[in-house]
């Protein structure tokens, strides 16, 4: 497996696509936002995508690059990174900040993760 690529589960959201990828989209979505620098953010990015391969039938799963895509990570008030936000209809549903264990973010998103919503 090549780790230095964007798996297939997952895709890249920037600032010019995310009203059309994450505001209309039609079902929640879930943004890592993350840096190429940022050690943590490497940490986590096995468990999104296996969390998008498990759950991508309820739950899409990117990623964005806040060094590339400032206005979003502004718009959405990211500190500090790895930020997750599941987004439901364009708007920020709930927020994990840190590098955190895939069971986190599964009890963090369970509402969406095994209903859709």
């Amino acid at each position: 497996m090549d780790t230095g690529t964007l798996s297939s589960a997952m895709r890249e959201i920037t600032d010019q696509t995310f009203e059309a990828e994450v505001a209309q989209a039609g079902k929640p979505v879930v943004i890592d936002f993350w840096a190429p620098w940022c050690g943590p953010c490497k940490a986590v990015e096995p468990i999104f995508e296996g969390l998008a391969e498990a759950h991508g039938d309820k739950v899409e799963f990117a990623k964005l690059n806040i060094d590339e895509n400032p206005v979003v990570a502004s718009r959405f008030s990211v500190l500090a990174i790895p930020t997750a936000i599941l987004f439901e209809g364009g708007e920020a549903k709930e927020t994990v900040v840190g590098a955190r264990s895939r069971s986190h973010y599964e009890d963090a998103w369970a509402p969406w993760l095994s209903t859709g919503g």
